[in-house]
């Protein structure tokens, strides 16, 4: 058997094994998580039955996989804090069935805005590739998912910065799962539409997204889940660049039966 033909074969069977993990981790998850899941959290509750299976698979995994720390003073990090962090994760690299953020295996868990003595300001949340961590201030946390249509969603902006380290980051066979033809184009939007917003033009974006090509992009993909017609209404191109990048339309996957 040729090395390559070794390989191969062990690919697939990895590829079943996950199969069959995702299947069991789904299958075991708590009746109070999908309670959780169904009450607080809109996007998998729009999702039809299907998603929502894909959906879970993912979602238990990530749980199995990560370290929720509490910090700042908080007793312990809930299981519905647990979930809903962890599904606003999933949410977010939900069109790439193999990433999981792998880098990041810790999620500080913080009960309000907290001081950090590195940058010497107060911070909502904060994603640290060189610690593997990923922070976010409760408080703050629940206010985005408490006003699922304004397009500022803490969680979703941390997200997607985790998202955007994850992919360049090469030791973990995650990277590179970013279309670059297509990273490119949503650049080249992001230039103009920072440049706009620089100039006083009117944009469906908060002036903190001009800070810098990173900062626009996380906040982009907050409008884009959260206000995903407008969003569309107004930035179409942007709009389908977003949908082509992350792999997911969710005006479509709402639709799906």
């Amino acid at each position: 058997m040729s090395q390559e033909a070794f390989f191969e074969i062990g690919e697939i069977l990895y590829q079943k094994y996950r199969q069959i993990r995702y299947s069991l981790l789904e299958r075991l998850m708590p009746s109070k998580d999908l309670e959780i899941l169904a009450k607080h959290f809109p996007y998998y509750a729009k999702l039809s039955p299907k998603n929502q299976k894909a959906f879970r698979k993912k979602l238990a995994y990530f749980i199995s996989i990560k370290k929720f720390v509490p910090r700042g003073g908080l007793e312990a990090v809930t299981r519905e804090m647990v979930v809903l962090i962890s599904a606003t994760a999933v949410m977010v690299a939900y069109g790439f069935d193999s990433v999981n953020f792998l880098h990041f295996k810790k999620i500080l868990v913080y009960p309000d805005n907290y001081y950090s003595t590195i940058t010497k300001q107060y911070h909502k949340g904060e994603v640290n590739p060189k610690l593997g961590i990923i922070v976010v201030s409760w408080s703050n946390f629940v206010h985005g998912l408490g006003h699922a249509q304004d397009g500022i969603n803490l969680g979703i902006h941390e997200m997607a910065h985790a998202l955007k380290l994850e992919n360049l980051i090469h030791y973990n066979n995650e990277s590179n799962f970013f279309n670059p033809r297509t990273w490119k184009a949503f650049e080249d939007l992001a230039n103009q539409e920072i440049a706009l917003i620089d100039n006083g033009g009117e944009s469906i974006f908060r002036n903190s997204a001009t800070r810098n090509l990173h900062e626009f992009f996380a906040v982009a993909v907050e409008v884009f889940f959260e206000k995903p017609a407008e969003l569309k209404s107004a930035r179409a191109e942007l709009y389908e660049t977003l949908a082509v990048l992350l792999r997911q339309d969710p005006l479509v996957l709402f639709q799906e039966f």
